[in-house]
């Protein structure tokens, strides 16, 4: 009997990510009835009108409370309603990834992508070698791989599929004809990373996630847990580390950056800092969401929260 309810269950459950699954799958066909700037400013109010009656909205404002405790009640709403418009454009910018990313290495004519950093692209392309480039949930995160593709270089990006089992075949789907190798996040993929670092060639890691198992961090002054991955990467490999990121720009438009590689904490030893490595990462992210705070993703609970806090 209890095998029978169990395997109701399960079916049942499967069903609702079927039918949630068929549900996004409609709305991102229905944005392709527009053009491009359209549907991104119409995803854009959309989710606004929905994010801010959601119950994760409340734990945006707390998030945004302790991050900026300098900012008006009335800051942080538009804050937090900015960041709902962010998600609502990233999921219309899949719809119109291919026609968005117009960036040519070698047009002089500025598009709706532009790229800072193009020299060190090419000096790693030109140059093989082991690498590591990370970034955080600002911006449309998805276009860097795509950029690294278009100068043709070699990266593994890891990502975390979505819990949706229907969705995350999509996405991957997707993400893997215009990204290049892809890694989903699981318990041997640092091996698979590792593998791609011995063979010289470089990987992608979003750093901004929480860990609950991870290296004790701050982010904005408050205690988090941060995985030690990137950093156990670079200590076997003694690679080096550059952080990107991509800015959302008005009339929808957008600036990839790729900065210059980071110098590694070491100790007295000169042994690589683990813990030290992945908060010089943590306040690389948080310089970037202080400077443009509504592009992060709030609704992550970055610091746990949900666990000692009734919202």
């Amino acid at each position: 009997m209890k095998l029978f309810i169990t395997r109701i269950v399960l079916a049942l459950r499967r069903f609702q990510q079927w039918l949630v699954a068929q549900v996004m799958f409609g709305f991102l066909n229905f944005l392709k009835l527009f053009p491009a700037d359209g549907a991104m400013r119409f995803a854009d109010w959309m989710t606004r009108q929905i994010g801010k009656r959601l119950k994760r909205h409340k734990l945006m404002l707390y998030n945004l409370r302790r991050a900026f405790p300098e900012k008006s009640e009335a800051e942080l709403e538009e804050i937090a309603l900015e960041s709902w418009g962010n998600m609502g454009r990233l999921a219309a910018e899949y719809v119109f990834l291919d026609q968005l990313f117009d960036f040519d290495p070698e047009s002089d004519k500025p598009g709706r992508v532009e790229v800072s950093g193009i020299p060190i692209f090419l000096e790693l392309r030109d140059n093989p070698r082991p690498f590591i480039v990370f970034t955080g949930h600002t911006g449309n995160f998805e276009l860097l791989p795509v950029a690294g593709n278009a100068f043709g270089l070699s990266v593994t990006v890891l990502f975390r599929p979505p819990n949706n089992p229907y969705i995350a075949q999509k996405v991957f789907d997707f993400r893997s004809g215009r990204m290049g190798k892809l890694v989903p996040s699981h318990a041997g993929s640092s091996f698979a990373l590792a593998r791609q670092l011995e063979a010289g060639q470089g990987v992608g890691v979003l750093v901004d996630q929480k860990f609950s198992r991870g290296l004790k961090t701050t982010f904005f002054g408050l205690d988090t847990k941060t995985n030690p991955l990137l950093p156990k990467l670079v200590r076997q490999f003694n690679c080096e580390v550059y952080p990107a990121r991509c800015i959302r720009l008005p009339g929808n438009r957008y600036r990839l950056e790729i900065e210059p590689k980071m110098e590694m904490p070491r100790d007295e030893k000169g042994n690589l800092d683990l813990p030290a490595t992945a908060q010089m990462m943590n306040d690389k992210v948080e310089s970037w969401v202080r400077e443009y705070p509504a592009q992060w993703l709030w609704y992550h609970d970055r610091w746990d929260i949900k666990r000692s806090v009734s919202l």
